[in-house]
């Protein structure tokens, strides 16, 4: 932290919750005495068991419990989990999980949506709103693109229109109709059959389509009319005439869209359409009658457009809070209303709890699948602030992930307002400033997997230092270890220059190549865009960069069958191996024979996946081990060659540690799992199937993959926040492998929050000073020593304490 800070303290715990007997995963017959009404965080390496304690155990029981108590029918209809294996838990309040998930997939739903801001502002808009004289005063819901009487008849309030142009439905205008100059229409006879209607029509199907009228073509094109008229095949004059109808170049496309069973035909279709801003609304989503309506000089969409510190200022005057600059927009509309007052006042509470989070550059029409999963995390947590509750246990996961340092003190403060408030809050947490403002901590380890599983300390957080089995106290008072290494000098300068992107407007900037570079800034700050976007697309041409490798957290794979082992190959070398075996070859089974993704060996059941979905009449599906193979994936036949006493099911089960011990005499296989060791995934199981996996781990598999590869250097890495989930001791192996592939001659580019990472790199490029619109610019770039030295930089004062505590 940037200064030294006392956190205010509660009163002595009303009580314990207390766990007797925890097995969840791999806890060791756990016991222990967690208080309520306090911060309490939860260490460990990451696999040690601490999640399996707060969620797997603590958390599922409260929850068990809870549906216990809701009626039968009722607790059908709720997704519920197995009963935590443990023997007894006393004195368990209710309790609410706030966990990291991904952004919903839907495109509609959004950051307003997702807090619930939306519905009061589009009641603020349909109440107090300047509406044009003469219109009708509309309901909120008109002011929603998700509701048929707010959403724009043409994109249906996506904002993005899927439209037949006469560039997109005629590609050669030299052509006549004759030659097919309506690409759009179909072939053969259909084809056929259309110009024969149109020349029918009356017009001209011989002349080039540049030399018919704009009338002409643009009914052509786009009319709705469908005329049927007869016709007499031209061609053959012995055939009886026909009734032809009229299919416009835009209808054909959009009926073929909207109910062709092929695919095939779909996809064809789609390149005579073009996709873009839906003129109608301009992209907004909405009616023209919600767009006609403003509040502050702003429509609905211009607000939900603005950063959420904007959005402050705009509702400000509106709540008495500062002199209104509109007097006759007030006077004219619903502003200076009572009602619009006390929606204003309750929207700026709410949206000041989410920028004292960090998160006032996001927008309300922020998409949710665009956003991280910390940030989706604080914005649940900024929900349940405002929810009042009582007496609840909050269970929280790593809640500073993709936090700066300097957002790390306000989520602080929002956790000791969760207990003032009368509740417990309970985070799984590797940053050490959350840890050391807690009031008690459960070390648990010391190692992950069938390492772990134990609590090595339940107590204040100053007696874990005496623990000498934790890996944790040395870092709970102390800093990452500074590296001894001298630092690099660049090999060269990829220079960018007059950049725009997102909220980089004309940046300039030089990244060296050879070293390793932070990235460093507050959330929104533009660092993803500069490293994610302009950086991976420009790199590639300099000469001394002969691959760019983005290393990012997006899932390895979106099905159960995609797993560590896979990913990575080394599950090759493993098959290879079992078929080698005296039984496989007398069998004649190849390496093909142990894939779960081949039939053959695979259950043909579950066809490999190791578990079937259960559906049930009227209720919720589920999934479920395969009745037939047990989860293992194989059928029974398969799982009778064995290699040093192990199935093919035996190794996936196995945790990364366990599988570098047992296939050491397979060496393909073990440089592999080496690599995972080095960048802290020993505890993951080779056969957990990749949607089990955190973004933090899916970027660390990535990386070990590139390391176990032969290096010839002159490699970009592009790395977003690869600390996030990890322990401090396993950030200190994850800086040693990024310093071995500098070593190398390739070029390492983090984004970063941890001042440790970043006080180990060579170059510092500091983004700021604020987010969104108040970022996009470089304000210091140098050695740590210098962007620590720097005035203005929010980083600086953070990062010049690191390099302090290591000096000493």
């Amino acid at each position: 932290m940037s200064e030294s800070r006392t956190p205010a303290r509660p009163a002595e715990p009303s009580g314990f919750i207390s766990v007797r007997g925890a097995r969840e995963n791999n806890l060791r017959d756990v016991d222990v005495d967690v208080p309520r009404d306090s911060i309490v965080a939860f260490t460990g390496v990451s696999g040690s068991g601490k999640s399996s304690l707060a969620f797997g155990t603590i958390f599922a029981e409260a929850q068990r419990r809870f549906l216990e108590s809701v009626a039968p029918y009722a607790r059908r209809l709720i997704a519920q989990g197995s009963k935590p294996h443990v023997d007894s838990i006393t004195g368990l309040p209710p309790a609410v999980a706030l966990q990291q998930r991904r952004g919903a997939p839907s495109s509609r739903s959004t950051v307003g949506t997702l807090t619930t801001l939306s519905n009061s502002l589009r009641m603020l808009f349909s109440r107090a709103g300047h509406y044009p004289a003469g219109a009708p005063r509309l309901e909120s819901d008109s002011f929603s693109p998700n509701t048929v009487t707010g959403a724009c008849p043409r994109c249906h309030g996506l904002g993005v229109a899927h439209e037949v142009t006469e560039a997109s439905a005629v590609r050669d205008d030299s052509l006549s109709i004759r030659d097919g100059a309506i690409t759009a229409w179909p072939g053969a006879w259909q084809g056929k059959n259309l110009r024969d209607v149109t020349a029918v029509l009356g017009y001209d199907i011989d002349i080039p389509w540049r030399d018919l009228s704009r009338r002409d073509r643009d009914w052509l094109l786009f009319t709705e009319e469908q005329p049927v008229v007869e016709v007499q095949p031209q061609r053959d004059r012995v055939a009886k005439p026909y009734k032809g109808r009229f299919w416009s170049a835009r209808q054909f496309v959009m009926h073929t869209l909207a109910d062709s069973k092929s695919e095939t035909q779909r996809d064809k279709m789609l390149q005579y359409v073009d996709s873009g801003r839906c003129s109608l609304c301009d992209g907004r989503g909405l009616t023209r009658a919600a767009l006609d309506v403003t509040v502050a000089g702003r429509t609905i969409a211009e607000m939900n457009g603005l950063p959420l510190g904007g959005l402050a200022d705009a509702l400000r005057p509106i709540a008495g809070l500062e002199n209104a600059t509109a007097a006759t927009s007030r006077a004219s509309s619903g502003e200076g209303t009572e009602v619009a007052v006390t929606i204003s006042r309750d929207l700026l509470a709410r949206v000041d709890v989410l920028t004292g989070l960090g998160l006032g550059y996001l927008s309300l029409d922020r998409a949710t699948p665009t956003l991280s999963p910390g940030e989706m995390q604080r914005l649940r947590i900024a929900t349940q602030l405002r929810s009042g509750l009582f007496g609840v246990v909050y269970v929280l996961d790593e809640p500073s992930a993709g936090l700066h340092p300097a957002d790390t003190e306000p989520l602080i403060e929002v956790l000791e307002g969760l207990r003032a408030s009368g509740n417990s809050v309970f985070v799984v947490e590797h940053n050490m400033d959350i840890v050391r403002h807690a009031d008690w901590i459960v070390d648990v380890g010391p190692g992950a997997g069938a390492g772990g599983g134990d609590v090595l300390y339940s107590g204040p957080v100053d007696g874990l230092g005496s623990v000498e089995a934790s890996v944790t106290r040395r870092f709970v008072n102390a800093a990452i270890s500074e590296s001894s290494r001298a630092r690099r000098d660049p090999a060269a300068w990829l220079e960018l220059r007059d950049v725009s992107r997102h909220n980089l407007d004309r940046l300039d900037v030089d990244v060296p190549l050879g070293v390793l570079t932070a990235v460093t800034g507050v959330s929104g700050s533009g660092k993803s865009t500069l490293v994610g976007r302009v950086l991976a697309e420009r790199a590639a041409e300099h000469p001394l960069v002969t691959r760019v490798v983005q290393v990012d957290q997006k899932a390895i794979g979106r099905t159960p069958r995609s797993n560590l082992a896979t990913y990575t190959g080394l599950f090759d070398a493993v098959r290879a191996t079992f078929a080698d075996t005296d039984e496989a070859r007398a069998r004649g089974w190849t390496a093909g024979r142990f894939s779960f993704n081949v039939v053959g060996g695979r259950c043909d059941v579950c066809q490999g996946e190791g578990s079937v979905s259960v559906e049930l009449l009227f209720l919720p599906g589920s999934w479920s081990p395969c009745p037939e193979c047990g989860g293992s994936r194989y059928t029974a036949e398969t799982l009778e060659v064995t290699w040093n006493g192990a199935s093919i099911a035996d190794v996936l089960a196995m945790t990364v540690d366990e599988a570098a011990t047992f296939l050491t005499a397979v060496p393909a296989a073990s440089r592999g799992l080496t690599t995972l060791q080095q960048v802290g995934l020993g505890y993951l199981r080779l056969g957990q199937p990749a949607p089990q996996l955190s973004g933090g781990e899916a970027q660390r598999i990535k990386l070990a993959t590139e390391l176990q590869r032969a290096r010839s250097g002159h490699t970009l890495y592009l790395l977003d926040e690869p600390t996030t989930g990890l322990h401090p001791a396993d950030v200190e192996l994850l800086v040693e492998q990024l310093a071995t592939l500098v070593d190398a001659g390739n070029t390492v580019v983090l984004v970063e929050h941890s001042m440790a990472v970043v006080a180990h790199a060579d170059h510092v490029i500091d983004m700021g000073p604020a987010g969104g619109d108040g970022g996009g610019r470089v304000v210091a770039a140098g050695t740590p020593a210098d962007v620590a030295a720097t005035t203005g930089s929010r980083t600086a004062p953070y990062l010049r304490a690191h390099l302090k505590s290591d000096s000493r």
